[in-house]
């Protein structure tokens, strides 16, 4: 039903602008239950070929059908364009899984925006929540965000935590060391927290059955992945830069990756064999870390 209903998009049958017919016809026309068209209008709004219902009108056809993540032909956007649409996507089944690994949450914390948004307007109701997210534990010496200066080993342990002091240019990189560390250990934690709180409060205002869970990962993640619903696997690169960054009066040259305008590539379980394996991979991969080497993570 899917491939059909994307065959009529893509020949123009149905144009951008068009109001798909209501699920009862679609039901009617290719003989099946309102469970299996709701599944394929799910999957063209993965696609990006279709926007979202909107009360009392059925979706229509997307503007910029096919350009978006998921969908044949698409353009890899940043994270911060790309993961909110889809997270808002995954909302739209009864039981959400979400996992995430990654530096911080910021990304993560940003795309929820759209998915509490239609909850608190009754857009969406799904009936339980599953956060699990895998975030670099506090005492390891990050590779990045790190000040520059010293190897990966020399900035590690009580150098890292350590607040060495004493003057001098060894003095100065251990501050610096501990100055940026500091920056990244409050930012996990506010944003991890805010997240956390944000999805809980719907078990109170909602009535929805929530569950959120961190673990400490003992190593810098060099990329972030995303996986919804185990349909979709969502996959950017931490490429390090080196620039200079203020931290309040301040001024150290760091190593540092930009994770919110990281390129976000996306893979889907219905999007040929290879996609596929990589959602399936990913998600064993997401699991091994999450039962072997992770430990619990409180953010503090």
């Amino acid at each position: 039903m899917a491939d059909e209903l994307r065959a009529r998009i893509r020949s123009g049958a149905l144009r951008p602008g068009d109001r798909m017919p209501t699920q009862a016809r679609l039901a009617s026309e290719f003989g099946v239950e309102r469970g299996t068209v709701r599944e394929a209008l799910r999957i063209l709004r993965a696609e990006r070929l279709l926007t979202h219902a909107t009360k009392g009108a059925p979706p229509a056809v997307a503007a910029q059908a096919g350009r978006g993540p998921g969908g044949p032909g698409e353009v890899p956007r940043s994270t911060t364009a790309a993961l909110g649409p889809r997270i808002a996507a995954a909302f739209e089944q009864p039981h959400v899984e979400i996992r995430a690994l990654c530096l911080t949450s910021v990304s993560l914390t940003l795309a929820m925006g759209e998915p509490l948004r239609q909850i608190h307007a009754g857009e969406l109701k799904p009936d339980r929540i599953d956060l699990r997210v895998l975030l670099p534990d506090r005492d390891i010496g990050l590779a990045f965000p790190a000040a520059v200066g010293g190897s990966g080993a020399e900035r590690g342990g009580e150098a890292v935590r350590g607040g060495v002091g004493g003057g001098g240019p060894a003095g100065t990189a251990a501050r610096e060391r501990d100055v940026v560390h500091r920056h990244w250990l409050a930012q996990r934690n506010a944003q991890g927290k805010v997240l956390a709180h944000n999805l809980l409060a719907l078990r109170s205002s909602h009535g929805m059955d929530v569950h959120v869970e961190y673990r400490a990962i003992p190593f810098t993640p060099p990329v972030k992945l995303y996986l919804l619903n185990a349909e979709e696997a969502l996959f950017a690169y931490y490429t390090p830069v080196r620039r200079g960054a203020d931290y309040g009066p301040a001024h150290v040259e760091t190593f540092d990756a930009e994770g919110t305008e990281a390129v976000l590539f996306a893979f889907g379980q219905d999007g040929g064999p290879r996609d596929a394996a990589f959602v399936t991979q990913s998600a064993a991969w997401f699991e091994g870390l999450w039962n072997t080497i992770s430990a619990p993570l409180r953010l503090t």
